[in-house]
């Protein structure tokens, strides 16, 4: 594989790295180096949301729009690791099957394990991988399920928050602040009771919840859609459209915004995890970590004071604490 390989769009090569990267293979931070040069040019949009609410079909439909314009697109279908065999489990993926066959798009099944942190780091390399292959368009699909479902907003330029009818998801919302996330909201499956009022509660909150959006300028519209039968999906991409212009108007100053976010958070997770690693390798890596957590168990030690006492040890502190 070289780079010049993934620069020209090649998909074999860009798998293979994508895969290495999911991997943490530590070898694949000079291409990536590398690579970065080539990159701000894919717009990326984010989708999330509660598992079974649709987001992997809305995304199917989503796709098939930007092909139509004539745009390519890369998907990153983050998956939940199986806490057996640390692989991703891939079902949903076979909705968008009949986009394999798509030369102008790329899927890729990213899972959810990673050394420190699963989704923002290993989705935000693969990122620089398809804008460095030329995706016009990059799709991030997360599980929709804890601080995942957070930190997509730090890799995405637009964020679609997806729900449905019946589960609770207007409560939920509230406790996580996934309001705050979601530049636009789809109330999916519109066809099951109470949808409207789902999408009533969502309006309510976002009025209360808004902060975030009355600074920026910016109403998240909130949309019913079935995307199992393609209704409503033009109304989502639209939206999409429309807040990728809202970005790029207000002298490219929101879009800037945005790209500050995602390379704050890249070069902030890229910088702790190198300073775990230098820390880790500093007090006997894993193993001692391990026995230190058998003398806290044992009340031979405690977190508080054995905290400290690494830290002293890897960073050579020599004040009294």
């Amino acid at each position: 594989m070289t780079i010049e390989q993934v620069l020209e769009g090649n998909v074999r090569a860009a798998a293979k790295l994508i895969r290495r990267i999911d991997d943490n293979d530590p070898d694949v931070i000079d291409e990536l180096s590398t690579l970065y040069a080539h990159t701000r040019n894919a717009y990326v949009i984010g989708f999330t949301g509660s598992p079974g609410v649709g987001k992997s079909t809305l995304v199917d439909r989503i796709i098939a729009r930007f092909r139509a314009l004539g745009n390519t697109v890369g998907v990153l279908a983050i998956d939940p690791t199986s806490p057996f065999s640390g692989g991703a489990i891939l079902g949903d993926r076979i909705r968008m099957q009949k986009h394999f066959m798509d030369d102008g798009v790329f899927i890729r099944s990213l899972a959810t394990r990673g050394k420190f942190g699963g989704l923002t780091r290993s989705t935000a390399d693969a990122i620089v991988v398809l804008d460095a292959m030329g995706k016009d368009v990059i799709i991030v699909e997360t599980v929709g399920v804890g601080q995942d479902e957070i930190d997509i907003v730090h890799s995405a330029h637009t964020t679609v928050l997806v729900t449905i009818p019946g589960m609770g998801d207007d409560i939920q919302a509230i406790k996580a602040g996934l309001m705050e996330i979601g530049d636009l909201f789809v109330v999916n499956k519109a066809d099951r009771e109470g949808s409207a009022k789902t999408a009533r509660e969502i309006k309510s909150m976002l009025s209360i919840s808004g902060d975030r959006y009355n600074s920026s300028g910016w109403e998240p519209p909130v949309i019913l859609s079935e995307a199992v039968r393609d209704t409503g999906v033009d109304d989502v991409f639209q939206a999409i459209i429309s807040h990728r212009n809202f970005l790029s108007g207000h002298g490219k100053d929101g879009l800037l915004k945005r790209q500050r976010s995602r390379i704050r958070s890249q070069l902030f997770d890229l910088f702790k995890e190198t300073i775990i690693d230098e820390a880790l390798s500093r007090v006997g890596g894993i193993d001692s970590l391990e026995m230190i957590v058998d003398d806290i168990i044992d009340r031979r030690a405690n977190p508080y004071s054995a905290s400290i006492h690494l830290k002293k040890k890897a960073f050579g502190l020599q004040r009294n604490e």
